[in-house]
C-alpha cells in the first residue's frame, strides 16, 4: 500500500488493551532470537500462507480476491458495498487502526456487510524501520481498534504497509499469528487524477493481472479531494473476470489447509 499517513507516533495507550485481547501464543515458533510472541486471537492460518509474503493465492483454479485497504476518509465505501451487494461478492478489507478509531461506523459497516477484515497496522508506518516489539505494538493496536469498531473478529491476515516487506518483519508477523497477504497487483487509483490515474487506467491494471489466485488490491477513501477512482473503476473490474470466467472468492476460503490447495 503506498498510502501517506500523518501522525505516525507509537499509541502505546492501547498496547495495554490490545494485549487483553491475545492469549499467549501456544502454536506459533518463536524465530530465534526472539521472545515468544503473543498471537492473534482465532486458528493460525494454513503453512501455506506462512514463511513470506502473499502475492498470489495458492491456486491453480480460476479464482482472484478482491480486497481493499482504508486508510483516509469515508469517500466511495457506501458506492463499493453497495457494489458489491448487489453482485453478492465478497471482498476484505485492510483498515489501519487509526483509520478504525476515526471511523468505526465504516469498519462496522465492511463487517455487518459479511466482508473479512485485516488488519493494515495502526499508524502505516515502514515496518523496516521498527524492531520487533515496535512491530507487535502496531499489529496488537490496530487488531484492538478494528474489533472494537467492528463488533467483529478480524481474520489473521495482515498486509504491511506501503507493501515494504522484510524477511525479518514478515517472521514477526507470522510469530504473531499473522499471514503476510500482499497483492498481485494494485490499481493505483488511490492516486487519482492528480497523480496521472484514471478510471479507465485503474481498469487496464487490474485486468492486465488477471491470473488464477490473483490478489487485486484497491483503496476506498480519499486524501481529501472525494474522487475514488477505485470505486468507480470496480464495476468494470468486475465484468471484466466475469467474462474472462473468474470466480471473485474471500481470502478467508484460504484459511483452512484443507480449503487452501483444492480451492
Amino acid at each position: 500500500m503506498t498510502e501517506t499517513m500523518t501522525g505516525t507516533g507509537r499509541r502505546t495507550a492501547l498496547v495495554a488493551l490490545a494485549a487483553a485481547a491475545f492469549l499467549p501464543c501456544t502454536g506459533a515458533r518463536a524465530a530465534p532470537g526472539r521472545s515468544a510472541p503473543r498471537t492473534a486471537a482465532g486458528p493460525r492460518p494454513p503453512a501455506s500462507l506462512l514463511g513470506d509474503e502473499i502475492r498470489r493465492l495458492p491456486t491453480s483454479r480460476r479464482v482472484m480476491a478482491l480486497t481493499f485497504n482504508a486508510a483516509w476518509d469515508e469517500s466511495g465505501i457506501d458506492t463499493v458495498l453497495t457494489e458489491l451487494r448487489r453482485r453478492r461478492l465478497p471482498a476484505t478489507f485492510f483498515p489501519t487502526g487509526a483509520f478504525a478509531d476515526a471511523h468505526p461506523a465504516a469498519v462496522r459497516a465492511f463487517a455487518q456487510a459479511g466482508h473479512g477484515l485485516g488488519n493494515h497496522s495502526y499508524s502505516h508506518p515502514y515496518f523496516a524501520d521498527l524492531d520487533t516489539e515496535e512491530r507487535a505494538e502496531e499489529v496488537r493496536s490496530a487488531d484492538a481498534a478494528i474489533r472494537t469498531a467492528a463488533g467483529a473478529e478480524p481474520l489473521p491476515l495482515f498486509r504491511f504497509p506501503y507493501s515494504a516487506t522484510t524477511a525479518d518483519s514478515v517472521a514477526d508477523v507470522n510469530d504473531l499469528g499473522y499471514a503476510a497477504i500482499e497483492f498481485t497487483a494494485d490499481t493505483n487509483g488511490y492516486l487519482g487524477p492528480g497523480g496521472g490515474m484514471s478510471v479507465d487506467k485503474a481498469v487496464r491494471r487490474a485486468v492486465d493481472a488477471f491470473t488464477p489466485g490473483a490478489i487485486l488490491q484497491m483503496h476506498v477513501g480519499s486524501t481529501g479531494d472525494g474522487v475514488v477512482l477505485d470505486a468507480q473503476a470496480l464495476p468494470r473490474i468486475i465484468d471484466a473476470a466475469q467474462a474472462e470466467g473468474y470466480e471473485l472468492v474471500a481470502l478467508r476460503d484460504f484459511l483452512t489447509d484443507t480449503a487452501a490447495p483444492g480451492l
